[in-house]
Formats: structure tokens, C-alpha cells, sequence
């Protein structure tokens, strides 16, 4: 296994190409070593993904699973792991900062910061969400390897599409010194082009939203250095599996048995790790 510095430098290294990569978000240690054999180059966390798979809402997980999760998927594969950590489980600064601290702890070599409360009310107050983001950096940079932090700007996805407010965040914390910049529920092109043009760090661009129609290629273009999916693969999964469930209730047949994987080959792909 690479060691964590070794990791943590190669996950830095993917944000400085001029083309973006796909870090899919794995929500099991299962998932995550298939995504490795298909040949991403980096993983990341989905709380919302994670929290279904224990029958939980989004949000409704506790620091300390959270942990246990970053830990679990960390180990499972060779690459490096970005950790979703919400809010940092916490309104306050030094909250944050000792997420970031556990979460390299447990083997993350990156993770994220939100500026909403656990609750998903309104946005943090812009000074306040900037002193959570300090906070964050310095817990970084006392760190002994090389941590990617990246800032998020909520307001998209809670009923606030203020693309003004959004770039003043991410410019805010990108002052404040966050590696990457992330403004989930953006899918216009020119949208995303306008946060892109407006910062001079990697911006993280979420796609597998319904309204979600731009390509790896189209984001590239525009600038998007790294592109994940949250939890649409989780859901794709949860999706095939009530389809099937409702089949075999509603219609007593097996039809859904012909879409899935071949055990002989899922066997096999578990046996080579």
C-alpha cells in the first residue's frame, strides 16, 4: 500500500492537469475496490450514499460513524480518498478544524467543508463561514502531509441560486486558502463557466443531478478540473433494487435477475481484491 504522503501528493497532482478527472464516490468497501479495478484514479465519500446504506437520511449520520466509514474506504483500495464532511459537524471554527484533524487521522487525504448548518437552513453568515474556512486551513497545514481542502458554497442546492453571492464565497475562500472550490447544484454551462473564471483554484463541479447534461469533455472545456457524483451511483443502485423489489411484489416475475451482474464475475472481480 502507498503510504499517505504518497497519496496525498498524487491527489494534489490530479487537480493541476489541464483536463478534468472523474472521482466517483463509492459508499461501501465494496464499491469502492469495483471503482479502483475499473481504474479511477482517486475516491471520494458520499455522506448521502453512506447514510442510506444504513437506512439513515442525509445528515443523520454522527461524526464518529463518519470516521469509521473514512477509515473503512480509505483502506479498502490503493488511491487516495477525498472525505465528505458536511459541515465539519459543527457550526463552530475549532468543530471543523477537528474534523479535518480526524479525518487524516482515519486516512483521508482530502476532504471537504460545507457553509450550511447540518439542518441545511441558510448559508452561514459570510464572515462566519470564512472563519470556519481558516480554521480548516490552518488544521491542514499543521498537518504532515500534503491535505486537500475544498471550500463549498451550498446555495444552489438550498433554495438560494445566487451566482453572485456563490463567487463572493468562493473567492472569499479561496483567500482564505482552500485547494479546491466546489458550488454544488450548478449545471448551466454558463454557470459553471462564470465560478471558473472567477477563481484561480481547481473547481469541483458535481454532475448526476437530474438537470445534470454536461459531459466530462463539455466541463473540461470549460475549465472543471474535477468532477464527482455524490450520491447518483449510490441511487442508481437503490433505484435498480426497488425496481426489482416492486417487480417481484407487483408482478411476481424475475426479469430484473437478467440486468444483474454475473455472480461468476463478481466473484471473480472480488477475488482479485
Amino acid at each position: 500500500m502507498k503510504s499517505q504522503d504518497e497519496k496525498g501528493r498524487a491527489f494534489y497532482a490530479l487537480h493541476q492537469r489541464q483536463t478534468a478527472f472523474v472521482i466517483p464516490n463509492p459508499w461501501d468497501i465494496g464499491t469502492a475496490r469495483l471503482l479502483a479495478q475499473i481504474g479511477f484514479p482517486a475516491l471520494a465519500t458520499t455522506s448521502g450514499g453512506y447514510a442510506f446504506s444504513l437506512g439513515l437520511s442525509d445528515g443523520a449520520v454522527s461524526r464518529e460513524q463518519m470516521m469509521e466509514h473514512v477509515s473503512a474506504i480509505a483502506a479498502a483500495t490503493d488511491l487516495p480518498v477525498s472525505a465528505d464532511l458536511e459541515n465539519g459537524f459543527g457550526d463552530e471554527p475549532e468543530t471543523a478544524a477537528e474534523t479535518i484533524r480526524l479525518a487524516a487521522k482515519a486516512g483521508a487525504c482530502g476532504g471537504s467543508i460545507e457553509d450550511v448548518p447540518r439542518n441545511r437552513g441558510r448559508a452561514y453568515e459570510f464572515a462566519h463561514a470564512l472563519d470556519r474556512v481558516r480554521a480548516a486551513v490552518e488544521a491542514v497545514r499543521s498537518l504532515p502531509f500534503r491535505f486537500t481542502l475544498t471550500a463549498r458554497a451550498e446555495n444552489f442546492i438550498i433554495g438560494n441560486p445566487n451566482l453572485a453571492d456563490t463567487i463572493k464565497r468562493l473567492q472569499g475562500f479561496q483567500e482564505a486558502g482552500a485547494d479546491v472550490l466546489f458550488a454544488p447544484g450548478l449545471t448551466a454551462a454558463e454557470d459553471i463557466s462564470a465560478v471558473v473564471r472567477s477563481v484561480d483554484r481547481p473547481v469541483n463541479v458535481i454532475m448526476g443531478l437530474r438537470s445534470s447534461r454536461l459531459s466530462v469533455a463539455e466541463l473540461s472545456k470549460i475549465g472543471v478540473r474535477r468532477i464527482s457524483v455524490g450520491s447518483a451511483l449510490s441511487r442508481a443502485a437503490l433505484g435498480a433494487f426497488l425496481r426489482a423489489a416492486h417487480e417481484l411484489k407487483d408482478r411476481g416475475s424475475f426479469e430484473f435477475a437478467q440486468q444483474g451482474v454475473d455472480y461468476g464475475e463478481m466473484n471473480a472481480m472480488f477475488q482479485r481484491g
